[in-house]
Formats: C-alpha cells, structure tokens, sequence
C-alpha cells in the first residue's frame, strides 16, 4: 500500500499533454460511459458510507485498475484510492475499495465522515482521464441531534413511529400534547384532549398506558417527508411542566443500484411488508427530478410506453415483482414500488427505490419491434438467447394486457404445444447459433398483440416483438384441404411467386416439435401469377403410396440462408377406398345424375371405338350381367317407383346413343372422299379407299395396331386408343358391295333389332339398380 503523493499509476504531465493532443487529432464518437453508480449520496458526520460501481465484467475489466478520485476546480480528477493498492493521506485507516469480478461492482468504503467529505467524486477503470467513470455527489451535514441534545427518532417514509414523552408525577394528571416547532413558534399536533391537527387527522394520537405509568407515547402512523423536523413533547401547561426534544429524521429509501444492457430484462422485486400485503401495489418511474408516473400497479394500469413488455407477478407475503423486457435507453432512470389503495403515488405510503442504468454496450443482438403478416399467411421470429444457454428449454408466449401483463407460453422447444395453435405454430432452434425460430401460420385478426421469446437459462435475454395482422393476399398459394387415398399417390403442389425466385424453396410434415423436411421437386414456371414471369415456380411433395402416417399438416416455404420466410399450411386427410365385387369403390359416393351423365359418356366412347359393343352388352344384360350385389345395407323391400324409374331410363338410354353411332356411322360411310375425325386439339385424314367395304371398317379400324403405332405427329399418344379386338384378317369370303342405300336400310334394322334385344333382357331380368 502507498501512502500520501501522487498515485504512481497516474501517467506524468507529459503524457497527459501527448494524450491531449491525440484526442485533438483523431476525434472520438463520444458514447456513454458504461461505469454506473449512485448520483447522490447524503450521510452525517461521524457516520459511514458505502458507495457501489458497475462495470461491464468483460476479462479486461475484471483485471484493469479501479479507482475513486475527487474532481478539482479545473476539472482534474485527484485519486484518493484505488485496486492497485494506493491510498491518500486523507483516507488513510478510514478507506477501502473491494472488487467483486465476479459480479462486475466494487465498492468503496469511507468511516468517520466530516464536514470537509462533501464534494463531487468519480469512480472508474483504468486512468482517470480515460473517460471511463461515473460521477458520484457525496454530501456529509451536521447531525442536528448534537446541537440540540434531542431524542433523534428515524423511520422510513411511510412507516409508523412511536415517540416516548416520560413526565414527573406532578403533572401525571394534567395535559399532555406534543407540537411541532416552527421558526417563530410550536404548533400543535395532537394532545390528551383529543386535538388532532388537520394536517396529522387519522394519523396521530396519544396512548397512555396507566395512571402508575409515568410516560406517555405519541404514535404517528404512515410519516410523510413533510414530518421531518424538531418536536416538543410536554406534560402540563406552566412553568413546572415536563418537556423534552424530539428530532424526528424521516428517511427516503435509498436507491437499490440496477444494472442493465440495452435490450436486455430486469426485475424489481418490491417488499414493503405484511402490514400492506392486501393493499394495492405500484411502480413508477421518476425522470429529471419530475413526477413520478405510473409504469404498472395491480389495478390494471400500464403506460403507454411499457405495453407489451411489462409483467406483475404476485408473490408470497405480498411481494410485488416486476419484470421490464427489451430495455431502452430511456428506460433509465429512477424507480419507485410503493402500497396505496388507489395504486398511485401519495406521500405518507411505504416505498421502495431502485436507480436503472442501461448499458449501451451490450451483447443481445438487435431484432425488429414489429413484424406484419397478411390474414391467412404467416409471420417468422428471430429470437436472441445467451449462447452458453444451448441447452436449455426455449419458450414463445403471448403477452395479456388484462391479466397484468400475463404471459401464457404456446409453444416450447420441449414438445409442448396449445391445442388451438397445432399445424400454425412451430419452434425450430439452431443449436449453438444463439437464436431459436418461431413460424406462425394462417393468420387471424386474433393473433395481433405482444409475444414474449422466453429461456430457463440467462432471463435477462427475454424478448418481445409486437405482431400486427394487416389485410392482403398471402404470397404463397396452397389448396387449403387435401384428401388422399390409403395406397394411392399423392402430389401436393406449392406455388411461389418471383420475389421468391432466389430462396430455397422445402415442404415440411408438421409436428408439436417442429417440421421436418421432405424431398421436394421443381414443377418449372408456375402459372398462378399473372403478373409474373417464368421466375415464379412450382414445388411439388410427391408420395408414392399413402399410408395412415402421412395424414396430418404439411408446410411448403421459403428460407434464405439459415433465415426462415414466408410459409403455407395444407392439411391432409388420408381415407380408405371400399373394395365390392365390381372393384373398388370411394366411401362418398358421387351424385345419382353425375353417374348417370358419367356412364352414359363411357358407353359412347365405346362405341365410337367399338362397333359391335352394342351387342356384347345385350349379351350380358340377358345374361344378368356381372353387376354389384345389392347393399345389404338397405330394407329388402326396396324396388319402388325410383327403382323401376331408373332401371327403365338407362336402357332407353343405351338405345337412344346406340342409334346416334349407328347413323353416325352411316354418314361416315357415305362420304367419297376424306373424313376428317378431329381427336382432342389435333386432325388426322382418313381415306375412304383405306378400307375395302363396310365390314373392313367395323372390325378392322385399329387392327395390328401396338401402343408405338399409336404415336401421333406431335410426338404423344393418342388419348383415346384401344387395343384392336381382333388382329388376324377374317377369312370369310368377300360380298358383293351393296348400294349406299341398301347399307342405310340394313343399319337402321339393325339399330331396331339391337335395341327390341335391350328392352327385352331389361323386362325379363326385372327391375335393377343401377
């Protein structure tokens, strides 16, 4: 330890002088000084203070030099003591400065204060004219208790105090008042009489406890700082009457120190005893010397600029605790916790104080405040956590204004999720990354207000982020609802649009613990956005054969880098097929005109491509056909009028499309030259001296033709080719060729017979279902 002189430390005159002048050259961006401590602190003479520093507990700082200096009149700051070991003369025996690393603070110690302690100090890091240090005020008073040799009586603000008035037995029966002096004369309190002053009214009173009892008690209940001052206590009103002095020292708490890094969480934990566990709580906040203004009470209240990240949690014995998320500069400043039925600010009530310093040079990263999604599309949220808390759980939650500020949690990394957030809402982390994801889908008005990204580890890195719904149009589109068939394939397609043109595009299955990603593939240029170019795709999820598994949400998006967008949500529902001994059959049936329409379309293409088909279903039809038994679900007397209706309207049906191919086929036959049958969006010519009479025509259109021969000019097969019945030429003898009105008369006799046959099978078999 050094004693007395200049701390050797301290760097020359010649030094300072260079510094100076590379301060002048090279100018610096000024900032604020993270070195924190109490701006105030007032003491009496011959008592102790100990005064508190923050600093930020990097590694440099736990080991650079720390020091206390009081400034001078030209601005020099003197040291007076510091880590390294030196002490001035001055502080000699009564001084001592402590370093906590551990906790980035250090403490300095000063006994035996006098009169001649009052000044304007720092405390710092490193050399005084670093900058890096915080301005303290240090005011030591002369204790009024020794000029006057009154009793001192000292309470905190808004506590009771009792005041003890002993008297002779003379005046044990007269009366007993205490007044408060003033500078020209002592007005009165309270006395035996039951006087109260206006201003003490429900407060004060005497208690004496017994005739025997040679002392008297005042006690004033919930002190104001206005109660400050000297005091006359007095049994009897002449000259022989009893009085005593009576300091009474009303102290405003002292600020708890707290220290905090921009856009990191504090906690104010406020004990203001049992006596005022049921009465209604506060925190206000007090800047420049002004007004304290409301921040939260348990009644309801929060300011305006504190919504969304401020909570009130209850605790036991009427503890009030308070946690403020995402700090701001402005957010510093003075603190104040009191208990008044109105949970407003009102002298005379117990409070509790705290000083906030927000550090500037922080280590949260910075994230956006708000983030917009469009109804029915979906919001992405980075959330920061401290890096050494890798393993710990990671929560989202949604702020509740009614509920003080409540946050209950939707999601956590663990697997726990809100039922009424499932297939919208996942937690993705990237261990070691130091930020967790949280996607939020198919978005409701509902979902505006505050969320709160939440850890077990570090709690000064909560954060919060306000999401707001706007009206629009969601970029991607996706079918909302899909049905798959158990053992079939399915094929989800994703369209993006072209700002997406970059990003990697994935489909994902859904699940309480994120979703996991499946291979995808790029269908080329989507055609969903008009007004966008071949840079919008598609990106299709393919699953061969469906199975119950599969079944639930699956997420089509885009991500940049590590960085997740825009998403959309489909569900898919798998459903089994039922299996009946004409095939498989969907569970839901399709609508009775739907059928019909539907069959009656497959028995014309049949017979464009068939001409015989006719006659092979009059053949079944009298055979009773390989038609479905009857659903043993329904009565067994159902064969009323429906059922005799139907089973009369599609013969009359076939018959009906019969003779339209049979004309049409007369027609065709008649033409001399080419007949041009247009298939789809293409023609192909045909000419008539391709077949040698009728007969070539009926049976040999498609003969010897393979699925190669059924290649068109452009390259694909023709849609509606069939395999040719017959691929051997009949050997039956060639006829003579017929006139074209001898062929007419023989098909429409033909079409005539047919169709007798038709009716004929459909009154023998009875009515039948169709």
């Amino acid at each position: 330890m050094v004693a007395g002189g200049r701390d050797p430390r301290e760097p020359p005159a010649m030094s300072r002088l260079f510094l100076a002048c590379l301060l002048a050259i090279f100018p610096v961006v000024s900032m604020k000084s993270p070195i924190f401590g109490p701006e105030e602190v007032t003491s009496v003479e011959g008592r102790s203070v100990s005064i508190k520093c923050y600093y930020p507990p990097t590694s440099v700082n736990r080991h650079t030099r720390k020091y206390w200096c009081r400034q001078g009149a030209q601005g020099r700051c003197t040291t007076l003591i510091s880590s390294e070991g030196y002490v001035s003369d001055d502080y000699v025996g009564r001084a001592n400065l402590t370093n906590f690393p551990e906790s980035g603070t250090f403490v300095v110690d000063i006994s035996r204060l006098t009169h001649k302690d009052s000044g304007r100090y720092k405390c710092g890091l490193g050399i005084s004219s670093r900058g890096l240090n915080f301005d303290v005020s240090l005011e030591v008073s002369q204790d009024p208790a020794q000029a006057s040799h009154a009793h001192v009586y000292t309470v905190d603000l808004g506590r009771t105090v009792t005041i003890n008035c002993p008297f002779t037995r003379a005046n044990s029966e007269k009366r007993k008042s205490l007044c408060k002096k003033t500078i020209q004369d002592c007005f009165q309190v309270v006395d035996s009489t039951g006087y109260v002053s206006d201003s003490y009214k429900d407060r004060a009173r005497i208690s004496i406890l017994g005739t025997n009892t040679l002392v008297f008690s005042v006690v004033i209940n919930r002190v104001k700082l206005s109660d400050t001052g000297m005091y006359v206590c007095q049994a009897g009103d002449d000259a022989k009457a009893d009085k005593i002095n009576i300091d009474l020292q009303v102290l405003e708490p002292e600020p708890e120190l707290v220290y905090g890094d921009l856009r990191s969480s504090v906690t104010f934990d406020c004990s203001l005893g049992p006596e005022v566990a049921n009465v209604p709580k506060f925190l206000c906040q007090k800047k420049n010397g002004g007004a304290c203004n409301v921040v939260i009470n348990t009644l309801g209240k929060k300011a305006q600029e504190f919504q969304g990240r401020i909570v009130s949690v209850p605790k036991d014995n009427g503890v009030f605790s308070v946690h403020i998320t995402s700090l701001r500069k402005e957010d510093a400043g003075r603190y104040v916790c009191g208990a008044q039925p109105e949970g407003e600010p009102q002298d005379g009530w117990p409070v509790q104080a705290w000083q906030l310093f927000v550090n500037e040079e922080t280590a949260i990263p910075a994230s956006p405040s708000v983030v917009k999604g469009v109804t029915g599309g979906s919001v992405t949220v980075s959330c920061p956590y401290n890096p050494k808390d890798a393993n710990s759980a990671k929560y989202w939650c949604h702020w509740e204004e009614a509920q003080n500020g409540r946050c209950p949690r939707l999601v956590e990394s663990r697997g726990l999720m809100k039922e009424q957030y499932e297939g919208r809402l996942a937690l993705l982390t990237e261990p070691g990354n130091g930020t967790y994801t949280v996607i939020l889908n198919q978005l409701t008005d509902q979902d505006t207000g505050f969320y709160w990204c939440v850890t077990d580890g570090d709690t000064r890195w909560i954060s919060t982020v306000e999401l707001k719904v706007v009206q629009g149009e969601p970029s991607l589109k996706v079918p909302k609802n899909v049905t798959a068939w158990l053992g079939e394939p399915l094929k989800l397609s994703c369209h993006f649009p072209c700002k997406f043109y970059s990003f990697e595009k994935y489909w994902c299955k859904w699940s309480n613990r994120g979703c996991s990603a499946l291979p995808t593939q790029n269908d080329g240029p989507s055609q969903a956005f008009v007004s966008c170019d071949q840079n919008s795709q598609v990106v299709s999820l393919n699953l061969d054969t469906v199975t119950k598994e599969d079944e639930g949400w699956y997420w089509c998006g885009v991500k940049e880098g590590p960085r997740y967008g825009e998403t959309a949500a489909v569900y898919v529902a798998v459903e089994s097929r039922v299996k009946g001994s004409q095939g498989t059959k969907q569970v839901k049936a399709a609508p009775a005109g739907a059928a019909i329409q539907s069959r009656a379309g497959e028995i014309q293409n049949k017979a464009l491509l068939d001409p015989s088909f006719f006659e092979k279903e009059s053949v079944k039809d009298a055979a009773g056909g390989p038609g479905a038994p009857a659903d043993p679900g329904r009565p067994t007397g159902y064969s009323g009028s429906s059922k005799a209706l139907v089973s009369t309207l599609v013969p009359l049906a076939l018959v009906l499309v019969a003779g339209v191919v049979a004309i049409g086929v007369v027609r065709a036959r008649h033409r001399k030259n080419v007949d041009r049958i247009s298939i789809r969006s293409y023609r192909t010519d045909i000419s008539m001296s391709d077949f040698e009479n009728s007969r070539d025509f009926e049976g040999r259109d498609n003969m010897g033709a393979s699925p190669e021969a059924q290649e068109t000019s452009l390259g694909g097969k023709d849609e509606f080719a069939t395999a040719t019945e017959d691929t051997v030429e009949s050997k039956e003898p060639k006829k003579a060729k017929r006139s074209s009105k001898e062929e007419a008369d023989e098909a429409f006799t033909t079409f005539l017979l047919q169709a007798k046959n038709l009716a004929s099978a459909a009154t023998q078999n009875g009515p039948t279902e169709a």
